[in-house]
């Protein structure tokens, strides 16, 4: 069984950063892939940000929505089992939950369509 712990959110002003931490406690796996999605009132559940590693390959390999692509970086340390999500510019659009996921898996729609595990979330308010 999977946990994952999200840190880091809070209020912020329309183009400031945030910086938010999920640390995982059990193993998904060396294919396994983790991401962060959010959901604003009344919006459906996005996928955000989704960062996973293929054999033989050194760098992860990351994916964004179009929505947050140049603005928010995702990390991921294998060492500490913890996935990192960097705002930046960050927009009143911004302003959701954001949950932290995580899969054994890394096909297209794991970590992006759904996940396995799920953390509880963290808010972000962002004020214009």
């Amino acid at each position: 069984q999977v946990q994952l712990a999200e840190s880091g959110g809070g209020s912020v002003q329309a183009g400031g950063s945030l910086r938010l931490s999920c640390a995982a406690s059990g193993d998904i796996g060396s294919r396994g892939c983790m991401a962060w999605f959010r959901q604003a009132p009344g919006k459906e559940r996005e996928a955000v940000a989704k960062i996973w590693r293929r054999s033989g390959v050194a760098n992860p390999y990351t994916k964004y929505a179009d929505s947050v692509r140049g603005r928010f970086t995702t990390s991921r340390d294998n060492a500490k089992n913890t996935v990192s999500l960097q705002m930046n510019s960050l927009k009143p659009d911004d302003t959701a939950m954001y949950y932290c996921a995580a899969d054994s898996g890394s096909d297209y729609a794991k970590c992006w369509v759904g996940a396995g595990y799920w953390g509880q979330g963290t808010q972000v308010t962002v004020s214009s």
